[in-house]
């Protein structure tokens, strides 16, 4: 990869560490987490809270389901050309217990996941601008 500082393709939805983390909310009433973030009011139907707190959600899960992508997204999704089918992992958060989706890391697909499997979460480039490299959060398998 080139010299170029590392950016995220969003901003404000992960940290950029060595071992980053979602960005969410947790509710001061009732401690629901949100993934991207809640700020207006809780989507609790039993919580009528505005208040909210952010946090660092969980690196570390269990796939709870999977798929695979086989048409390019939409602008403004970048995707490498030629187009590559690639695998997304819907990730059950060890603390929160709430279920993320997210793209599964270059080389690995449907075939190397199960339901069950622990993962992490990793950061990885999306593409390239004259000023930087867009990086972007996914899944990778883990060990236990």
């Amino acid at each position: 990869m080139s010299g170029k500082p590392l950016n995220p393709a969003i901003e404000g939805w992960y940290t950029l560490e060595a071992k980053p983390h979602l960005i969410g909310t947790r509710c001061k009433s009732c401690g629901t987490y949100f993934f991207p973030r809640q700020t207006h009011y809780c989507r609790n139907p039993a919580c009528e809270s505005t208040d909210f707190e952010e946090v660092e959600l969980s690196r570390r899960g269990h796939v709870w389901s999977y798929t695979n992508a086989c048409y390019k997204p939409p602008e403004p999704f970048v995707a490498p050309e030629p187009f590559e089918p690639y695998a997304i992992a819907a990730v059950k958060l060890e603390k929160e217990e709430m279920v993320v989706l997210g793209q599964v890391i270059e080389g690995v697909g449907v075939e190397d996941l199960k339901v069950g499997m622990p993962m992490e979460l990793v950061l990885e480039p999306l593409h390239e601008t004259d000023e930087d490299v867009k990086v972007t959060w996914k899944w990778q398998p883990a060990g236990e």
